[in-house]
Protein backbone atom coordinates (compact mmCIF):
# COMPACT_ATOMS: atom_id res chain seq x y z
CA UNK A 1 0.00 0.00 0.00
CA UNK A 2 0.44 3.46 -0.73
CA UNK A 3 1.09 5.90 2.90
CA UNK A 4 1.20 9.74 3.53
CA UNK A 5 2.69 9.92 6.59
CA UNK A 6 0.30 10.96 9.62
CA UNK A 7 0.95 12.56 12.76
CA UNK A 8 2.62 10.78 15.45
CA UNK A 9 1.30 11.32 18.72
CA UNK A 10 3.11 9.94 22.20
CA UNK A 11 0.68 10.27 25.34
CA UNK A 12 1.50 12.57 28.05
CA UNK A 13 0.73 12.90 32.07
CA UNK A 14 0.31 16.78 31.73
CA UNK A 15 0.72 20.39 29.36
CA UNK A 16 0.01 23.44 30.09
CA UNK A 17 -1.50 23.72 26.87
CA UNK A 18 -2.14 21.17 23.70
CA UNK A 19 -3.04 22.68 20.12
CA UNK A 20 -6.16 21.20 18.10
CA UNK A 21 -5.17 18.85 15.60
CA UNK A 22 -6.29 19.59 12.19
CA UNK A 23 -6.68 16.16 10.91
CA UNK A 24 -8.32 17.56 7.68
CA UNK A 25 -4.27 17.70 6.54
CA UNK A 26 -3.04 14.81 7.83
CA UNK A 27 -1.56 12.83 5.49
CA UNK A 28 -2.94 9.39 3.95
CA UNK A 29 -3.05 5.50 3.70
CA UNK A 30 -0.14 4.91 0.93
CA UNK A 31 2.01 7.73 1.65
CA UNK A 32 2.96 7.98 5.48
CA UNK A 33 6.29 8.77 5.88
CA UNK A 34 6.42 11.80 3.13
CA UNK A 35 3.63 13.51 5.14
CA UNK A 36 5.34 12.83 8.49
CA UNK A 37 8.08 14.98 7.67
CA UNK A 38 5.92 17.51 6.87
CA UNK A 39 4.07 17.49 10.02
CA UNK A 40 7.29 16.26 12.11
CA UNK A 41 7.25 20.05 13.92
CA UNK A 42 3.47 18.86 15.34
CA UNK A 43 4.58 15.44 16.82
CA UNK A 44 4.40 15.65 20.80
CA UNK A 45 6.02 13.35 23.16
CA UNK A 46 4.16 12.19 26.13
CA UNK A 47 4.80 10.46 29.08
CA UNK A 48 1.72 8.51 29.67
CA UNK A 49 1.03 7.49 33.01
CA UNK A 50 3.89 7.47 35.28
CA UNK A 51 1.71 7.74 38.02
CA UNK A 52 1.00 3.91 37.61
CA UNK A 53 4.68 3.30 38.78
CA UNK A 54 3.89 4.05 42.26
CA UNK A 55 1.87 1.14 42.34
CA UNK A 56 4.98 -1.01 42.05
CA UNK A 57 3.72 -2.06 38.34
CA UNK A 58 6.73 -0.56 36.44
CA UNK A 59 7.66 -2.54 33.59
CA UNK A 60 10.09 -4.69 34.18
CA UNK A 61 9.45 -5.54 37.56
CA UNK A 62 7.92 -8.68 37.16
CA UNK A 63 9.04 -11.46 37.59
CA UNK A 64 6.09 -13.94 36.80
CA UNK A 65 7.64 -16.33 33.93
CA UNK A 66 6.62 -14.15 31.29
CA UNK A 67 10.25 -12.81 31.33
CA UNK A 68 12.71 -14.79 29.66
CA UNK A 69 16.09 -15.06 31.76
CA UNK A 70 18.25 -14.19 30.59
CA UNK A 71 16.33 -12.03 28.83
CA UNK A 72 17.52 -11.30 24.72
CA UNK A 73 20.00 -7.92 24.85
CA UNK A 74 17.86 -6.03 22.33
CA UNK A 75 14.48 -7.61 23.77
CA UNK A 76 11.68 -6.28 26.73
CA UNK A 77 8.77 -7.51 28.21
CA UNK A 78 5.60 -5.37 27.96
CA UNK A 79 3.27 -5.60 31.04
CA UNK A 80 -0.35 -4.85 29.55
CA UNK A 81 -1.95 -4.95 32.90
CA UNK A 82 0.08 -1.96 33.94
CA UNK A 83 -1.76 0.10 31.07
CA UNK A 84 -5.28 -1.33 31.60
CA UNK A 85 -6.15 1.67 34.15
CA UNK A 86 -3.91 4.82 33.63
CA UNK A 87 -4.27 8.11 35.77
CA UNK A 88 -4.94 9.96 32.52
CA UNK A 89 -6.55 9.12 29.29
CA UNK A 90 -6.33 11.70 26.34
CA UNK A 91 -9.52 12.70 24.00
CA UNK A 92 -9.36 12.16 20.84
CA UNK A 93 -7.97 15.72 19.59
CA UNK A 94 -5.01 14.93 21.61
CA UNK A 95 -4.01 10.92 20.86
CA UNK A 96 -5.51 9.02 18.49
CA UNK A 97 -5.76 6.35 15.87
CA UNK A 98 -2.06 7.43 14.66
CA UNK A 99 -0.52 7.92 18.03
CA UNK A 100 2.48 5.79 19.46
CA UNK A 101 1.52 4.71 22.67
CA UNK A 102 4.25 4.64 25.16
CA UNK A 103 3.55 2.52 28.21
CA UNK A 104 4.26 3.23 31.72
CA UNK A 105 7.28 3.48 32.86
CA UNK A 106 8.80 4.30 29.39
CA UNK A 107 9.78 6.52 27.13
CA UNK A 108 10.16 6.46 23.63
CA UNK A 109 14.04 6.42 23.65
CA UNK A 110 13.84 3.24 25.86
CA UNK A 111 11.11 1.46 23.58
CA UNK A 112 13.82 1.58 20.56
CA UNK A 113 16.86 0.84 22.52
CA UNK A 114 15.13 -2.54 23.01
CA UNK A 115 12.53 -2.88 19.92
CA UNK A 116 11.66 -6.27 20.42
CA UNK A 117 8.79 -6.06 22.39
CA UNK A 118 7.67 -9.17 23.88
CA UNK A 119 3.72 -9.37 25.04
CA UNK A 120 3.19 -13.20 25.19
CA UNK A 121 5.67 -15.93 25.46
CA UNK A 122 5.43 -17.08 21.86
CA UNK A 123 7.09 -14.03 20.90
CA UNK A 124 10.00 -15.75 21.99
CA UNK A 125 9.60 -18.72 19.00
CA UNK A 126 9.56 -15.39 16.73
CA UNK A 127 12.86 -13.42 18.14
CA UNK A 128 14.72 -16.33 18.95
CA UNK A 129 17.23 -15.77 21.69
CA UNK A 130 19.49 -12.68 20.04
CA UNK A 131 17.01 -10.69 17.69
CA UNK A 132 19.02 -7.85 16.19
CA UNK A 133 17.62 -4.68 14.75
CA UNK A 134 19.98 -2.63 12.14
CA UNK A 135 19.68 0.72 10.58
CA UNK A 136 21.48 0.11 7.23
CA UNK A 137 20.38 3.05 5.47
CA UNK A 138 18.68 7.06 6.07
CA UNK A 139 17.47 9.11 3.12
CA UNK A 140 17.09 12.18 4.28
CA UNK A 141 13.39 13.60 3.67
CA UNK A 142 12.78 11.56 0.62
CA UNK A 143 10.67 8.54 1.46
CA UNK A 144 12.95 6.32 -0.64
CA UNK A 145 11.67 2.52 1.40
CA UNK A 146 8.62 2.59 1.41
CA UNK A 147 6.51 -0.77 -0.39
CA UNK A 148 6.92 -4.10 -2.03
CA UNK A 149 9.93 -6.12 -0.18
CA UNK A 150 10.70 -8.84 -2.00
CA UNK A 151 13.59 -11.47 -1.17
CA UNK A 152 15.21 -12.91 -4.81
CA UNK A 153 17.17 -16.01 -3.60
CA UNK A 154 19.27 -17.00 -6.64
CA UNK A 155 21.35 -13.44 -5.76
CA UNK A 156 20.15 -13.30 -2.55
CA UNK A 157 19.32 -9.39 -2.92
CA UNK A 158 16.13 -7.59 -1.21
CA UNK A 159 13.99 -5.48 -3.56
CA UNK A 160 12.07 -2.42 -2.62
CA UNK A 161 10.45 0.78 -4.02
CA UNK A 162 10.31 4.41 -3.18
CA UNK A 163 6.61 5.84 -1.90
CA UNK A 164 4.30 6.69 -5.24
CA UNK A 165 2.70 9.85 -4.54
CA UNK A 166 4.80 11.50 -1.89
CA UNK A 167 5.13 15.40 -1.79
CA UNK A 168 8.92 14.74 -0.76
CA UNK A 169 9.47 12.55 -3.62
CA UNK A 170 7.75 14.01 -5.97
CA UNK A 171 6.33 11.16 -7.56
CA UNK A 172 2.87 10.45 -8.77
CA UNK A 173 1.36 12.17 -11.24
CA UNK A 174 4.92 13.68 -12.80
CA UNK A 175 7.23 11.33 -12.18
CA UNK A 176 7.17 7.59 -11.12
CA UNK A 177 8.67 6.09 -8.09
CA UNK A 178 11.59 4.17 -8.89
CA UNK A 179 12.70 0.66 -7.39
CA UNK A 180 15.53 -0.19 -5.33
CA UNK A 181 17.55 -3.34 -4.12
CA UNK A 182 20.35 -4.21 -1.39
CA UNK A 183 22.47 -7.55 -1.02
CA UNK A 184 21.07 -9.53 1.86
CA UNK A 185 24.45 -10.64 2.32
CA UNK A 186 25.61 -7.46 3.09
CA UNK A 187 22.56 -6.56 5.57
CA UNK A 188 23.63 -9.66 7.18
CA UNK A 189 27.01 -8.87 7.49
CA UNK A 190 26.43 -6.12 9.34
CA UNK A 191 23.49 -6.66 11.53
CA UNK A 192 25.68 -7.20 14.89
CA UNK A 193 26.00 -3.07 14.53
CA UNK A 194 22.64 -0.69 15.87
CA UNK A 195 23.37 2.09 13.02
CA UNK A 196 25.14 0.99 9.95
CA UNK A 197 24.24 3.78 7.34
CA UNK A 198 26.74 4.07 4.49
CA UNK A 199 27.46 0.24 4.89
CA UNK A 200 25.10 -1.41 2.47
CA UNK A 201 24.73 -0.17 -1.26
CA UNK A 202 21.19 0.30 -2.51
CA UNK A 203 21.16 0.04 -6.38
CA UNK A 204 18.67 1.69 -8.17
CA UNK A 205 17.14 -1.08 -10.30
CA UNK A 206 15.57 0.65 -14.52
CA UNK A 207 12.67 -1.31 -15.53
CA UNK A 208 12.37 -1.57 -18.77
CA UNK A 209 9.64 -0.70 -19.88
CA UNK A 210 9.00 1.34 -16.79
CA UNK A 211 6.84 0.16 -13.92
CA UNK A 212 4.87 3.07 -13.30
CA UNK A 213 4.23 3.87 -9.66
CA UNK A 214 4.63 0.18 -8.05
CA UNK A 215 3.53 -0.70 -4.67
CA UNK A 216 3.31 -4.41 -4.05
CA UNK A 217 5.15 -6.81 -5.33
CA UNK A 218 5.66 -10.75 -4.81
CA UNK A 219 7.19 -14.00 -6.06
CA UNK A 220 6.23 -14.73 -9.11
CA UNK A 221 7.23 -17.98 -11.30
CA UNK A 222 10.57 -17.37 -11.08
CA UNK A 223 10.46 -13.24 -12.01
CA UNK A 224 8.63 -10.15 -9.45
CA UNK A 225 5.06 -8.97 -10.00
CA UNK A 226 4.74 -5.92 -9.15
CA UNK A 227 1.52 -3.98 -8.36
CA UNK A 228 1.47 -0.88 -10.68
CA UNK A 229 -0.67 1.79 -9.53
CA UNK A 230 -0.44 3.76 -13.02
CA UNK A 231 -0.82 7.95 -13.42
CA UNK A 232 -3.15 10.11 -14.65
CA UNK A 233 -6.53 9.42 -16.96
CA UNK A 234 -4.01 7.52 -19.67
CA UNK A 235 -2.02 4.97 -17.84
CA UNK A 236 -3.61 2.63 -16.07
CA UNK A 237 -3.34 0.30 -13.22
CA UNK A 238 -1.52 -2.69 -14.22
CA UNK A 239 -0.04 -6.28 -12.80
CA UNK A 240 3.81 -6.00 -14.10
CA UNK A 241 6.07 -9.25 -14.21
CA UNK A 242 9.90 -8.11 -13.99
CA UNK A 243 12.72 -10.34 -14.67
CA UNK A 244 15.09 -9.29 -11.12
CA UNK A 245 18.40 -9.87 -13.37
CA UNK A 246 19.53 -7.15 -15.99
CA UNK A 247 18.41 -6.27 -18.27
CA UNK A 248 15.59 -5.86 -15.75
CA UNK A 249 13.13 -6.08 -19.09
CA UNK A 250 9.11 -6.43 -18.30
CA UNK A 251 5.77 -7.51 -19.23
CA UNK A 252 2.44 -6.62 -18.51
CA UNK A 253 -0.08 -9.52 -16.93
CA UNK A 254 -3.16 -7.22 -16.58
CA UNK A 255 -4.33 -3.93 -17.08
CA UNK A 256 -8.50 -4.26 -16.93
CA UNK A 257 -11.47 -5.65 -15.82
CA UNK A 258 -13.40 -6.53 -19.04
CA UNK A 259 -12.20 -2.93 -20.40
CA UNK A 260 -12.60 -1.31 -17.42
CA UNK A 261 -9.64 0.12 -15.98
CA UNK A 262 -8.46 -1.03 -12.40
CA UNK A 263 -8.30 1.64 -9.58
CA UNK A 264 -4.90 1.55 -7.80
CA UNK A 265 -3.92 -1.97 -7.92
CA UNK A 266 -2.56 -2.63 -4.66
CA UNK A 267 -0.76 -5.83 -3.52
CA UNK A 268 -1.25 -9.40 -4.18
CA UNK A 269 -0.85 -12.90 -2.62
CA UNK A 270 -0.44 -16.31 -4.28
CA UNK A 271 -2.68 -19.30 -3.00
CA UNK A 272 -0.48 -21.77 -2.23
CA UNK A 273 -2.61 -25.22 -3.32
CA UNK A 274 -4.43 -23.93 -6.62
CA UNK A 275 -0.95 -21.60 -7.31
CA UNK A 276 -4.42 -18.66 -8.63
CA UNK A 277 -3.20 -14.84 -7.84
CA UNK A 278 -5.13 -12.99 -4.98
CA UNK A 279 -4.81 -9.02 -5.41
CA UNK A 280 -6.82 -6.07 -4.21
CA UNK A 281 -7.64 -2.49 -5.75
CA UNK A 282 -8.15 0.21 -3.63
CA UNK A 283 -8.17 4.06 -4.53
CA UNK A 284 -5.02 5.18 -3.20
CA UNK A 285 -3.85 6.94 -6.57
CA UNK A 286 -6.76 8.74 -6.58
CA UNK A 287 -6.54 9.71 -2.57
CA UNK A 288 -3.06 11.25 -3.68
CA UNK A 289 -4.41 12.82 -6.79
CA UNK A 290 -2.41 10.79 -9.18
CA UNK A 291 -5.10 8.38 -10.41
CA UNK A 292 -9.10 9.53 -11.80
CA UNK A 293 -12.05 8.95 -10.17
CA UNK A 294 -12.85 5.54 -9.55
CA UNK A 295 -14.74 3.12 -11.96
CA UNK A 296 -14.92 0.19 -10.00
CA UNK A 297 -15.92 -0.64 -5.98
CA UNK A 298 -13.23 -1.61 -4.19
CA UNK A 299 -12.28 -5.01 -4.57
CA UNK A 300 -10.77 -8.17 -3.76
CA UNK A 301 -10.10 -9.84 -6.99
CA UNK A 302 -8.82 -13.79 -8.05
CA UNK A 303 -6.64 -14.37 -11.13
CA UNK A 304 -6.66 -17.64 -13.07
CA UNK A 305 -3.25 -17.38 -15.27
CA UNK A 306 -4.06 -21.08 -17.11
CA UNK A 307 -7.60 -19.63 -18.43
CA UNK A 308 -7.03 -15.57 -18.14
CA UNK A 309 -10.35 -15.83 -15.79
CA UNK A 310 -10.47 -12.96 -13.49
CA UNK A 311 -13.04 -12.54 -10.78
CA UNK A 312 -14.09 -10.50 -8.09
CA UNK A 313 -13.80 -12.77 -4.39
CA UNK A 314 -14.27 -10.12 -1.84
CA UNK A 315 -16.41 -6.58 -1.70
CA UNK A 316 -17.51 -4.29 1.26
CA UNK A 317 -14.08 -3.36 1.97
CA UNK A 318 -13.29 0.30 2.49
CA UNK A 319 -9.60 0.26 1.30
CA UNK A 320 -8.08 -3.41 0.46
CA UNK A 321 -4.59 -3.54 0.76
CA UNK A 322 -2.17 -6.48 1.70
CA UNK A 323 -3.22 -9.92 1.87
CA UNK A 324 -1.62 -13.05 1.95
CA UNK A 325 -2.40 -16.89 2.70
CA UNK A 326 -1.77 -19.02 5.79
CA UNK A 327 0.76 -21.59 5.17
CA UNK A 328 -1.96 -24.78 4.39
CA UNK A 329 -4.19 -22.22 2.31
CA UNK A 330 -6.95 -22.66 4.33
CA UNK A 331 -7.11 -18.84 5.47
CA UNK A 332 -6.41 -15.26 3.51
CA UNK A 333 -5.69 -12.50 5.03
CA UNK A 334 -6.67 -9.01 3.90
CA UNK A 335 -6.01 -6.14 5.63
CA UNK A 336 -8.49 -2.55 5.03
CA UNK A 337 -6.81 0.86 5.92
CA UNK A 338 -10.08 2.41 5.25
CA UNK A 339 -9.22 5.15 8.55
CA UNK A 340 -6.10 6.30 6.19
CA UNK A 341 -7.08 8.83 3.42
CA UNK A 342 -4.42 9.89 1.97
CA UNK A 343 -4.74 13.57 0.91
CA UNK A 344 -8.36 13.41 2.07
CA UNK A 345 -7.65 13.45 5.74
CA UNK A 346 -7.89 10.68 8.11
CA UNK A 347 -11.61 8.63 9.16
CA UNK A 348 -10.86 7.06 12.69
CA UNK A 349 -14.17 5.48 12.05
CA UNK A 350 -13.36 3.76 9.75
CA UNK A 351 -11.31 0.48 9.65
CA UNK A 352 -7.51 0.09 10.49
CA UNK A 353 -8.31 -3.80 10.63
CA UNK A 354 -7.80 -7.11 9.51
CA UNK A 355 -9.86 -9.42 8.36
CA UNK A 356 -9.71 -13.24 7.77
CA UNK A 357 -12.04 -15.38 5.30
CA UNK A 358 -12.35 -19.21 5.40
CA UNK A 359 -10.96 -19.80 1.32
CA UNK A 360 -12.75 -22.96 -0.25
CA UNK A 361 -11.80 -25.71 -2.38
CA UNK A 362 -13.41 -23.69 -5.16
CA UNK A 363 -10.97 -20.69 -4.63
CA UNK A 364 -14.29 -18.66 -3.55
CA UNK A 365 -14.05 -16.63 0.07
CA UNK A 366 -16.70 -17.16 2.58
CA UNK A 367 -16.95 -16.33 6.63
CA UNK A 368 -15.42 -12.98 6.61
CA UNK A 369 -14.34 -12.46 10.67
CA UNK A 370 -12.76 -9.42 12.09
CA UNK A 371 -9.24 -11.23 12.59
CA UNK A 372 -7.15 -8.23 14.04
CA UNK A 373 -7.69 -4.07 14.83
CA UNK A 374 -4.46 -2.40 15.23
CA UNK A 375 -3.92 0.15 18.08
CA UNK A 376 -1.40 2.89 16.14
CA UNK A 377 -2.29 3.61 11.89
CA UNK A 378 -3.58 1.21 10.08
CA UNK A 379 -2.24 -2.66 8.88
CA UNK A 380 -0.43 -2.00 5.31
CA UNK A 381 2.00 -4.70 4.68
CA UNK A 382 1.18 -8.52 5.38
CA UNK A 383 3.00 -11.55 5.76
CA UNK A 384 2.80 -14.61 7.33
CA UNK A 385 5.36 -17.31 9.12
CA UNK A 386 5.91 -21.11 9.05
CA UNK A 387 3.63 -20.95 12.15
CA UNK A 388 0.85 -19.06 10.88
CA UNK A 389 1.42 -16.08 12.92
CA UNK A 390 0.92 -13.27 10.99
CA UNK A 391 2.98 -9.92 10.61
CA UNK A 392 1.86 -6.68 10.22
CA UNK A 393 3.43 -3.28 9.04
CA UNK A 394 1.55 -0.43 11.24
CA UNK A 395 2.34 2.78 13.04
CA UNK A 396 5.02 2.17 15.30
CA UNK A 397 7.06 -1.28 13.30
CA UNK A 398 5.95 -4.81 12.76
CA UNK A 399 2.81 -6.60 15.19
CA UNK A 400 3.32 -10.02 15.36
CA UNK A 401 -0.17 -11.80 16.27
CA UNK A 402 -0.83 -15.34 16.31
CA UNK A 403 -3.18 -17.62 14.92
CA UNK A 404 -6.17 -16.26 16.95
CA UNK A 405 -5.25 -12.65 16.66
CA UNK A 406 -3.59 -11.80 19.56
CA UNK A 407 -0.90 -9.41 19.61
CA UNK A 408 2.16 -11.32 20.89
CA UNK A 409 4.92 -8.97 19.92
CA UNK A 410 6.33 -5.87 18.22
CA UNK A 411 9.40 -5.10 16.17
CA UNK A 412 9.54 -0.94 17.40
CA UNK A 413 10.84 1.55 15.02
CA UNK A 414 8.79 4.54 16.57
CA UNK A 415 7.09 5.09 12.79
CA UNK A 416 5.29 3.82 10.49
CA UNK A 417 6.65 0.35 8.17
CA UNK A 418 4.16 0.41 5.34
CA UNK A 419 6.34 -2.66 4.53
CA UNK A 420 8.73 -5.44 4.96
CA UNK A 421 9.11 -9.03 4.20
CA UNK A 422 11.56 -12.20 5.74
CA UNK A 423 14.77 -11.94 3.47
CA UNK A 424 17.38 -14.52 3.34
CA UNK A 425 18.17 -17.10 6.34
CA UNK A 426 16.19 -15.88 9.35
CA UNK A 427 16.46 -11.87 8.18
CA UNK A 428 13.74 -9.51 7.53
CA UNK A 429 13.95 -6.32 5.65
CA UNK A 430 11.64 -3.48 7.38
CA UNK A 431 11.03 0.24 5.08
CA UNK A 432 10.05 2.72 7.01
CA UNK A 433 9.89 5.66 4.75
CA UNK A 434 12.89 7.31 5.03
CA UNK A 435 14.99 4.94 7.05
CA UNK A 436 15.14 1.13 6.08
CA UNK A 437 16.31 -1.72 8.55
CA UNK A 438 17.60 -4.97 8.81
CA UNK A 439 16.40 -7.57 11.51
CA UNK A 440 17.56 -10.98 12.33
CA UNK A 441 15.12 -13.42 14.05
CA UNK A 442 13.92 -17.22 14.25
CA UNK A 443 11.37 -17.24 12.68
CA UNK A 444 10.95 -17.84 8.72
CA UNK A 445 8.00 -17.14 6.16
CA UNK A 446 5.50 -19.69 5.20
CA UNK A 447 4.02 -17.98 2.43
CA UNK A 448 4.21 -19.71 -1.07
CA UNK A 449 7.09 -18.06 -3.24
CA UNK A 450 5.27 -18.52 -7.04
CA UNK A 451 8.40 -20.52 -8.09
CA UNK A 452 6.71 -22.96 -9.79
Amino acid sequence: MTHLAEETHYPRSSSPSTPERDTTAVGGTENESSNRNNISSKMRNFALALAVLSAGVAIGARDDGTRRDPMPEQAQFIDQKASNVLPTVPPPSEFDIFSIFIPPGHDLASLKDKPFHVYDDEFYDVIGTNPTLTLIANSGTDPLFHEAVVWYPPTNEAFFVQNAGAANAGTGLNKSAIIQKISVAEAQAVSTRRNATGLVKIDVVGSNPLVVNPNGAINYKGQILYAAEGQGDDKPAELILMNPEEPYNTTVLLNNYYGRQFNSLNDMAIHPGSKELYFTDPIYGRLQDFRPKEGLPHQVYRYNDKTGAVTVVADGLSQPNGLVFSPDGSYLYVSDTGAQQALWGVNATLPASIYRYDVENDGTLSNRKTFAYVHVGVPDGLHIDTKGRLYAGVGDGVHVFNPSGTLIGKIFVGETSANFNFAGDNGMVICAETNLYYATIAATSGAYTGDE
